[in-house]
């Protein structure tokens, strides 16, 4: 397997289809999928940082912190939608 390879493993469809694909889930979900990736973009942030890639840690932070930035916005909106929503 390629460490970083230009498809998602597994899945057939294009980045625009998946991205629409999980824009279309249940902001919970879509939620959770933010914190996971910035999670793992974190964990490579963190590799780089030790083996001394010190500029491209940085912008893998900065990355990872945008992507929970927009999971606690989607958390708000989730609240703004929970009245509306059937259980």
């Amino acid at each position: 397997m390629v460490k970083h390879p230009s498809r998602v493993e597994g899945y057939d469809g294009t980045l625009e289809e998946l991205a629409k694909a999980i824009g279309n889930m249940d902001y919970n979900q879509t939620s959770l999928f933010l914190e996971k990736l910035a999670d793992d973009i974190k964990k490579q942030a963190d590799a780089d940082y030790a083996r001394g890639r010190k500029k491209l840690a940085s912008h893998l932070y900065a990355t990872a912190n945008k992507l929970y930035e927009a999971r606690e916005k989607m958390d708000v909106a989730i609240r703004i939608c929970k009245p509306y929503m059937k259980d």
